[in-house]
C-alpha cells in the first residue's frame, strides 16, 4: 500500500497530493506484513511480558480510579514534563536533532535509576561507547558514590537491531523499564524493508507498544527529526505513543528545554531546562538567573518580562533592534517570538501611541535561545522596540508583564502573585502590571514596587517619563 509520511493517511494506489493533510508528493510505497507473521509478532511480544493482562468487558463504575505509583526517575526537570514521574506500562517517545543530547539524557538518567531493573537497547553505538560514556557521566555526577554490586547489575545494555532478538532478551532478563534507542534502527523479519523505512518504525513500535500494555513494563522510545523539525517516521508513531517529549536547543547555546507535545498522563505546557556541559546535562532549577545577561546597563532595546511556561515563572531578557529601512520594504524578523504577534504589537504602537515605524527594520529576539509562548510578554516587546527606536535604555531593576490588546489596553495575565515573587526575588524594586490584576492582591506582602497600568501609554510613561 502506500502511506502518507507527513500525516499516516493510506491508499491503495500512489497519489501526488494527500487528501488528509494536502501536502504534495508525500505518498511512500510499503509491503504489508503478512497477516499470520503479524499475530505471531504480538504473541512474541506477549510472551515477553512480565504477568499477562486479560481483556474483558467491563462497567465504567466497576473500574478503579486509582492511579498506579509513578516511578520516580531522580530527575526533577524529566518528572515534572512526564507529570509527576513515568507512569508504568506507558510508551514515551523522546525526539530531537542529531547532537542535542537525546542518548546522554537518557543514559544519564537510567544511572540514576538505582533501584530499577534497567534494559538499555541500542541500535547505534557499540558496548564499549556506552560503558566509556557511562563512566565519565558518573565520575562527573556530584551525587554519585561508588556502585554496589547489585546496582551494577540493574543496569543492562543490549546492543541489537532486530526486533524478534530484543524480545527474547527481555523474555530472558525480564526488566522494570526499557529504552530503545533508536527506534528508527530497529527492524522486524514481518517486513521486508531497510530499518527506518515507514513500514519497519510502524510494526517495531506497535509490537513495542503491545509488550508495554501487556506487561506493565514502560518503553521509552528514542525518535530521530528530520530536516523540517518533525519526528521522522510515520504519523502515527505520535499517535500510538502515550507521551510524546522533544528535547530542542541550539547547539550555539549551552541550554537544552525539553518541552512536551502530548501527554496523556499530564499536561503539556510545563518544560524542563538544563545545561549542557562537558561532564553531561545539568538541571537549571532556577532559569531566570541563566537566561539574564550580568550587565546590560546603558544599553537601549532591552526590557525584562516575568514569563511563566506551564507553572513555572522566570524573567526573560527580550532584545530589539529599530533602524532605518535601507530597501524599500522593512524587514519584521523575531526569534523566539511569535512574527505575526509582533507585527500586531508594531501596528498597536503605531496607531495607539503614535510612533511611526512603517519605513524602520525591526529585530525581535529572546534572549538565551529560548522560545516563549506567554502573551505577558507583549508588554516587554513594546517596550524594547521603543527603548531601541528612541535610542533609550530602560532604568534597571523595571521588569514588566501585561498583555497588550489591539486598543492599546494592557489586558491582565494570569498567575500574577508568581510573577511578582519571582522579579522580587532576583533583586528588582519595580515591576508593570495591568491595573485590573490589582483586584484582591495584598501589596504589603510583597518587596517590589508594583506600578498598575490600564494602557500602553501609561507604561511607556513609567519607563521612560
Amino acid at each position: 500500500m502506500y502511506v502518507c509520511s507527513n500525516c499516516g493517511q493510506e491508499s491503495a494506489k500512489w497519489i501526488g497530493k494527500c487528501p488528509a493533510c494536502g501536502q504534495w508528493n508525500t505518498f511512500k510505497e510499503i509491503k504489508v506484513a503478512d497477516t499470520r507473521k503479524t499475530v505471531a509478532a504480538t504473541s512474541a511480544a506477549a510472551q515477553a511480558g512480565h504477568q499477562l493482562r486479560q481483556n474483558k468487558v467491563l462497567r465504567l463504575r466497576d473500574i478503579s480510579s486509582h492511579d498506579d505509583p509513578r516511578i520516580d526517575m531522580h530527575d526533577q526537570e524529566l518528572n515534572r514534563v512526564l507529570g509527576g514521574g513515568l507512569v508504568p506500562g506507558s510508551i514515551v517517545l523522546l525526539g530531537g536533532e542529531p547532537g542535542i543530547g537525546k542518548s546522554t539524557l537518557s543514559l544519564q538518567t537510567m544511572l540514576q535509576l538505582t533501584d530499577k531493573r534497567v534494559l538499555y537497547v541500542s541500535g547505534e553505538e557499540s558496548a564499549h561507547q556506552l560503558k566509556m560514556r557511562a563512566e565519565r557521566l558518573t565520575a562527573a555526577s556530584p551525587t554519585a558514590g561508588p556502585r554496589s554490586d547489585e546496582e551494577e547489575e540493574n543496569f543492562l545494555i543490549l546492543c541489537e537491531n532486530s526486533l524478534e532478538a530484543i524480545f527474547e532478551h527481555i523474555k530472558e532478563v525480564q526488566p522494570e523499564l526499557v529504552v530503545i534507542d533508536s527506534i528508527q534502527t530497529i527492524a522486524t523479519e514481518d517486513v521486508e524493508s531497510s530499518a527506518g523505512s515507514i513500514a519497519q518504525v510502524r510494526e517495531c513500535a506497535s509490537a513495542l507498544l503491545r509488550f508495554a500494555k501487556t506487561s506493565g513494563v514502560p518503553v521509552i522510545l528514542i525518535g530521530h527529526i528530520t530536516k523540517e523539525g518533525t519526528l521522522a517516521g510515520p504519523k502515527i508513531l505520535e499517535h500510538i505513543v502515550d507521551t510524546v517529549i522533544q528535547f530542542e536547543g541550539d547547539q550555539h547555546y549551552m541550554y537544552r528545554i525539553l518541552r512536551s507535545i502530548k501527554n496523556r498522563f499530564g499536561s503539556t505546557s510545563e518544560l524542563g531546562i538544563y545545561e549542557m556541559q562537558q561532564t553531561g546535562l545539568r538541571q537549571v532549577s532556577n532559569p531566570s538567573e541563566l537566561l539574564l545577561t550580568e550587565d546590560h546597563d546603558g544599553l537601549s532595546g532591552i526590557a525584562i518580562s516575568s514569563a511563566i511556561e506551564g507553572v513555572r515563572p522566570f524573567l526573560v531578557e527580550t532584545q530589539a533592534l529599530v533602524s532605518s529601512a535601507a530597501y524599500g520594504t522593512p524587514q519584521r524578523s523575531a526569534t523566539g517570538f511569535d512574527q505575526r504577534r509582533l507585527n500586531m504589537l508594531l501596528a498597536v504602537l503605531e496607531k495607539r501611541v503614535g510612533f511611526k515605524l512603517m519605513q524602520k527594520d525591526v529585530f525581535l529576539n529572546i534572549a538565551g535561545g529560548l522560545r516563549v509562548t506567554d502573551m505577558a510578554m507583549d508588554l516587554s516587546v513594546i517596550a524594547a522596540v521603543l527603548s531601541s527606536n528612541v535610542d533609550t535604555p530602560i532604568e534597571e531593576g523595571w521588569c514588566m508583564a501585561g498583555e497588550v490588546g489591539l486598543s492599546g489596553e494592557v489586558r491582565p495575565v494570569a498567575r500574577i502573585e508568581q510573577r511578582i515573587s519571582e522579579a522580587a526575588k532576583l533583586g528588582f524594586h519595580h515591576i508593570i502590571i495591568p491595573k485590573y490584576n490589582l483586584t484582591g492582591l495584598n501589596r504589603k506582602k510583597f518587596q517590589i514596587e508594583l506600578v498598575p497600568v490600564r494602557k500602553v501609554e501609561e507604561a511607556l510613561r513609567a519607563l521612560f517619563g
